[in-house]
């Protein structure tokens, strides 16, 4: 596995721009868990989080969840891409699937998936719409108001504790990771 052959594949077919940006910021998050949690695993973990939502554009996962998570395996499977444990997290992440979230690296990447949605609609709502703007106390208020980022599925988030981070870490390790790279973000 490599990044310049994921970046290929991911760009064959996701082409939502908001939806790259979400990859890259789902990579960048679980790049960070890895470091954290499984430093031999840096890049697995870091392409799973790039090419998570692979099938977004050729799925409607609203009126399909349950296909969310298997056709990108397919893809990943046509391409000889990737490995079993990463085809687990990739399914994991999506509970439609009825596959659960088992390893660290599924929780990882369960977690990881909605806090990056979550930290972006924060940005947005400042004036500069900057990540630089964010502050880990403004993620962790803002859990609390349900009716903010309502489809942010918080208990997926909270769910990082389960691998002993604790949620305001979690925050600060994923704010710090995609503020690392805030301008591919366009924040």
């Amino acid at each position: 596995m490599n990044r310049e052959k994921a970046l290929e594949i991911l760009h064959q077919y996701l082409h939502t721009e908001n939806l790259v940006k979400h990859s890259f910021a789902v990579e960048a998050v679980m790049k960070a868990l890895a470091e954290r949690l499984q430093p031999d695993k840096v890049e697995e973990w870091s392409i799973a989080g790039l090419l998570h939502d692979l099938d977004a554009d050729l799925v409607d996962y609203r009126k399909y969840p349950e296909k969310h998570g298997p056709k990108t395996v397919e893809l990943l499977k046509q391409h000889n891409f990737g490995n079993e444990e990463m085809y687990h997290a990739i399914l994991a992440h999506n509970k439609a699937t009825g596959t659960e979230a088992e390893s660290n690296f599924d929780k990882a990447l369960y977690a990881a998936d909605p806090i990056t949605g979550f930290i972006t609609a924060i940005a947005l709502v400042y004036p500069d719409k900057k990540l630089s703007s964010v502050k880990v106390k403004s993620i962790t208020k803002r859990m609390n108001e349900l009716r903010f980022a309502a489809g942010a599925d918080r208990d997926a988030m909270r769910s990082i504790e389960k691998v002993g981070i604790p949620f305001v870490e979690f925050a600060e390790l994923s704010l710090k990771a995609m503020t690392a790279i805030a301008d591919q973000l366009g924040l």
